[in-house]
């Protein structure tokens, strides 16, 4: 391994624009090739975005020996089986949230990274920047006091009806795509697990959760609610209130290189500025720390595997109408 990695794109979603600019810019990692189903689409993809090397198939760039990571931004269902592929090919693999579908998948996960001595990270971006890390420090010095509640929404209108996330056969659906984020964001700053969830769901007529809504206890009887849509204008937030005060985190997942953080003490408001890189430009440093410095990666795979089935158990909640434990 060189003190330079370089990447293959899984596909040419969209998605892949995040993370073209970072590659390109980074000093250990570079942008080598992208496979797509079709040689056609992917030579046209990589003429445009200026990829040197393009695949016809995902074989074809798991198969190339000088691809050390691959970007794995496919529709949910797929993320288990050719993350796995990937890990076989000797690839370290950063993969688009959710990681899997199911524990037996995150499972199998483990199981190739282990067995190839590989590193698979679940794409959560703002888990790698200071905004993130300072909620957290807020929290755990006491300042909100005990924390009581917990409200963490992510929502917005999608209006295409043709799109994947509406598919529930390719793991569709609001809370695997969205509610996902507020639910790992407040794992992380509590540095706790749910021991019981509820959740409550409107579906679509293709019987994805287009609106779901879930309440979740933690350890100390914190309480969190926590809502998700794709019929609901933009929405995000994270606010943490304590006996001593509250938290505000207006933009907490889709975090700029500049954000604000209130915190309210005793009826008066404080700001509290945070400064932070480009986020999929901290993302794709922190998977290079992992392979080329030996650091854990700030998602690792049993947080992803806890993140599911806290999922899981919210999904199985929404469709008996009985709370889950933990």
């Amino acid at each position: 391994m060189t003190d330079t990695l370089c990447w293959g794109l899984l596909s040419t979603a969209r998605i892949n624009g995040a993370l073209i600019s970072p590659l390109n810019l980074s000093k250990r990692n570079k942008l080598l090739a992208v496979a797509s189903r079709s040689q056609e689409k992917a030579e046209a993809y990589a003429h445009q975005k200026k990829i040197k090397h393009a695949y016809g198939s995902y074989a074809a760039i798991l198969a190339d020996p000088d691809i050390d990571v691959i970007y794995n931004p496919l529709p949910n269902h797929l993320h288990a089986e050719w993350s796995i592929k990937a890990l076989q090919a000797g690839k370290h693999v950063l993969c688009e949230k959710p990681l899997a579908l199911s524990l037996d998948e995150v499972d199998a996960i483990a199981s190739a990274a282990e067995r190839h001595d590989r590193i698979i990270v679940e794409a959560f971006a703002y888990r790698s920047l200071p905004q993130t890390r300072k909620v957290k420090e807020i929290i755990d010095s006491g300042k909100l006091g005990r924390i009581k509640m917990v409200h963490g929404s992510f929502t917005f209108v999608m209006t295409n009806q043709e799109d994947i996330r509406w598919n529930p056969e390719m793991g569709g659906g609001g809370l695997w795509d969205i509610g996902c984020y507020p639910l790992s964001f407040i794992r992380c700053v509590l540095g706790a697990e749910p021991l019981e969830v509820f959740g409550w769901q409107v579906t679509s007529a293709s019987g994805i959760d287009e609106v779901f809504m879930g309440q979740l206890r933690f350890p100390g009887e914190v309480f969190f609610h926590l809502d998700c849509s794709f019929k609901v204008p933009d929405h995000e937030f994270i606010e943490i209130v304590g006996d001593e005060g509250t938290l505000s985190v207006p933009h907490p997942f889709n975090s700029g290189t500049r954000r604000t953080l209130y915190m309210t003490q005793a009826g008066k408001t404080s700001l509290i500025p945070v400064k932070g890189p480009n986020p999929y430009a901290a993302e794709v440093e922190d998977l290079a720390d992992a392979i080329l410095l030996g650091k854990p990666p700030v998602v690792s795979l049993a947080d992803s595997r806890a993140n599911t089935a806290a999922i899981l158990a919210l999904l199985e909640s929404a469709k008996t109408g009985k709370p889950v434990v933990l």
